[in-house]
């Protein structure tokens, strides 16, 4: 919708009468680069009043409304804000907020730390500190996540007013990134510089998120420094900026520097320097403690004229992970094969180091014939404290894992994630799957259900839970390739907790053609009319049909497929190679 000039008027007006830039409030500072940085943090830290983290509902009511666009005072939300449209649903000022994400769009607002309070271990007073907290739509801040800012290629989620997540086509990165619409990324950028200048002297402390630098100056990687700057001079300061600057001043005692002084960021950060500098190589990589399909890593770190952001672990000349640390777990390895490993360290500008020393390793022979266990997930891992349910993120075994809607206060075996309204989702994981196991136990009361188990989006089965301790294998997923798993709890009034997960990895669909039932057979073969025909004992019995592409993408999945006739309609597959996978068969064939 319009921003209305009239409205414009009568809130400069408002500001003026009640908080402006108070007189040599920025008088020491005067240098350039990290000095001015340094003046600019004493500045906005004296005065600053920390009213704790439940305060910001009460900032918020000054901060956060929407006097700009609609004029309305309903929330001002850069999730869901349309500046020259109908906005798609407004929240009401307390009245729709909420404490995690419990629902879709529209559902309810919560806190959305712009710099994710994961960086800093939800510590005070950074947590509370309403200059980089908004009030935002609650399914988007959990889409959000902890991913930092950058420029989306191709989204995987995108709000209804235009904001995404995707992979990352911002200079040097190449990671998943959120990327806010045109008309809030300076606001975006500018809460991020406040950011590194109040807290400078802690950020040596902070995780990087990708984003954060350790060093007091520049206080950003390179890359994310880069696409911010270009931001802020992309979206000038707006009157809500300003508007909200001079309202949070009056809520918590201190101002955004970049907002009341643009300028202060190009005499701060200038245009950065390239780096072309690449790290050191790593050293002393030594490979042990192979089971059938893991081997165990460990090597001497890279040095950096700025800093190692990550090193690519490689196996056989194909990369298995990417790892923040000096040791890495590499999984879904082939049983009784010898592996050539070597290690390529990063910088934050994406210069490769040299790759290391190759260290060699076989594998264990596997056990009767199976895939055996391929990865695990005992939460042992997961950060942070407290029962409130908020996004949950933590990386064991190099596998990042995202839990929306949990807590982490609960128990089972150890550790668990407790998820209400909400999932449990893995990052990409190679080696595929064939089976999965994990212990459930409902808290806190509610009914017995199931959650669904689904992989690369596609549900594969359920998980009963109830109030007892529940353990479910679910078997003959038999999808290869690689995998995301997701566990999603359908009854938004319970709590499960989930813990003891583990899976196997799937046999190659492309190398698997055997049949329990001798009589069996598919015809024709190759085929081409869009139809084939399956003979076989007790064909009206079998309860599903999968069809898979060589690399383990499930393309077709029917129900009963012989229960009226003996063939299957393949109209819309494609020319190519597949595998029909039966109750008890499974059998390749080629559509030409």
């Amino acid at each position: 919708m319009r921003r209305i000039l009239h409205s414009f008027l009568l809130t400069l007006i408002s500001i003026s009468a009640l908080a402006q830039i108070p007189a040599n409030y920025y008088s020491t500072a005067t240098g350039t680069g990290a000095a001015l940085k340094t003046q600019l943090n004493a500045i906005i830290t004296n005065g600053h009043i920390d009213h704790g983290y439940n305060g910001l509902w009460t900032g918020y009511a000054t901060t956060d409304r929407d006097y700009y666009y609609e004029n309305d005072g309903t929330i001002l939300d850069i999730y869901s804000e349309r500046p020259t449209a109908a906005d798609p649903y407004n929240f009401t000022y307390q009245t729709g907020q909420c404490g995690g994400n419990n629902g879709g769009e529209g559902f309810c607002y919560n806190r959305e730390h712009i710099v994710p309070q994961s960086l800093f271990s939800e510590a005070s007073p950074m947590k509370n500190d309403i200059h980089f907290i908004r009030a935002t739509d609650a399914k988007v801040n959990g889409m959000r996540s902890n991913y930092p800012f950058g420029k989306v290629g191709t989204a995987t989620f995108t709000s209804l007013n235009g904001s995404k997540l995707g992979n990352s086509v911002s200079a040097n990165y190449s990671g998943t990134v959120f990327e806010p619409i045109d008309e809030f990324k300076g606001d975006v950028a500018r809460m991020i510089f406040y950011f590194v200048t109040r807290y400078e002297t802690k950020l040596s402390g902070f995780s990087s998120g990708n984003m954060l630098g350790t060093t007091a100056y520049p206080g950003l990687q390179t890359w994310e420094l880069n696409q911010l700057l270009a931001w802020h001079n992309l979206d000038p300061v707006s009157p809500a900026e300003i508007g909200r600057n001079d309202a949070s001043y009056l809520y918590q005692g201190n101002r955004n520097p970049y907002i009341d002084n643009p300028n202060y960021v190009n005499l701060v950060w200038g245009t950065p320097t390239t780096d072309t500098q690449a790290p050191t190589a790593p050293t002393n990589l030594v490979a042990n403690n192979p089971t059938a399909s893991t081997v165990a890593l460990s090597w001497t770190a890279s040095t950096d004229n700025i800093g190692v952001t990550g090193y690519d672990v490689y196996a056989n000349g194909v990369l298995k992970s990417t790892v923040s640390g000096t040791s890495a777990t590499v999984q879904a390895l082939n049983s009784s094969t010898t592996y050539n490993f070597y290690i390529i360290a990063k910088d934050a500008a994406g210069n490769p180091s040299p790759q290391s020393n190759i260290a060699t390793e076989t594998t264990l022979a596997g056990s009767g014939g199976g895939t055996g266990t391929c990865g695990t997930e005992d939460f042992e891992n997961i950060t942070g404290t407290g029962n409130g349910y908020e996004t949950r993120i933590w990386t064991n075994n190099n596998i990042t894992w995202t839990a929306t809607d949990a807590r982490i206060d609960q128990t089972i075996n150890g550790k668990a994630i407790t998820v209400q309204n909400g999932s449990l989702t893995s990052s990409s994981i190679s080696g595929g799957i064939q089976s999965l196991t994990v212990t459930t136990q409902r808290k806190f009361g509610g009914t017995s259900s199931a959650l669904n188990l689904q992989i690369n989006g596609t549900t594969v089965g359920t998980i009963p839970y109830s109030d007892a301790v529940t353990t479910t294998i679910i078997n003959n997923i038999n999808v290869s390739g690689n995998v995301i798993i997701k566990l999603v709890n359908p009854v938004a009034s319970n709590r499960v907790a989930i813990d003891d997960l583990s899976w196997t990895c799937a046999a190659s669909l492309s190398t698997v053609e055997n049949s329990k039932e001798k009589a069996f057979s598919i015809y024709p073969n190759p085929v081409r009319n869009h139809e084939l025909f399956v003979k076989g004992e007790n064909l009206s019995k079998v309860l599903k049909a999968e069809i898979y592409d060589l690399s383990g993408k499930l393309i077709k999945n029917i129900a009963n497929p012989f229960k009226n006739s003996n063939k299957i309609n393949l109209h819309g597959v494609t020319k190519g190679v597949y595998i029909l996978k039966t109750d008890n068969n499974t059998t390749k064939f080629i559509v030409d």
